[in-house]
């Protein structure tokens, strides 16, 4: 039961942060709903299959169970996205606090790119 608040917690905590993630380009939309789908595989079939079945990220949950796999448009949007976060953040951040965006953005892209494409 205790196991079963967690995930459940897990998961709506990831939803939250994939929907800031829709307006914020550093914060991704589509891993935190893959962890949000993980999450409630364990703990609400109704809300994971709420989730694989969304007509805008769906598809991308659902090529990510089934083969691990990121499509190239999403590669591209999310370098995008960062760009647009490392811009607003040379502009409006002060040394070293500056550096964060292209840090995260250097292993969240390098990890990205890595990915099998589908």
């Amino acid at each position: 039961m205790i196991k079963r608040q967690f995930y459940l917690t897990g998961g709506l905590a990831a939803v939250g942060l994939g929907a800031i993630g829709v307006f914020l380009p550093l914060l991704p939309t589509v891993p935190f709903l893959i962890l949000a789908a993980f999450c409630f595989a364990r703990s609400s079939p109704k809300l994971e299959a709420r989730l694989m079945n969304h007509r805008r990220y769906g598809h991308h949950l659902v090529a990510w169970r089934a083969n691990g796999v990121i499509n190239r448009r999403a590669k591209w949007s999310a370098t995008i996205a960062f760009a647009i976060s490392i811009l607003i953040g040379l502009m409006a951040l002060p040394v070293p606090w500056s550096l964060i965006p292209i840090g995260v953005a250097l292993i969240s892209l390098t990890w990205l790119w890595r990915r099998p494409e589908g």
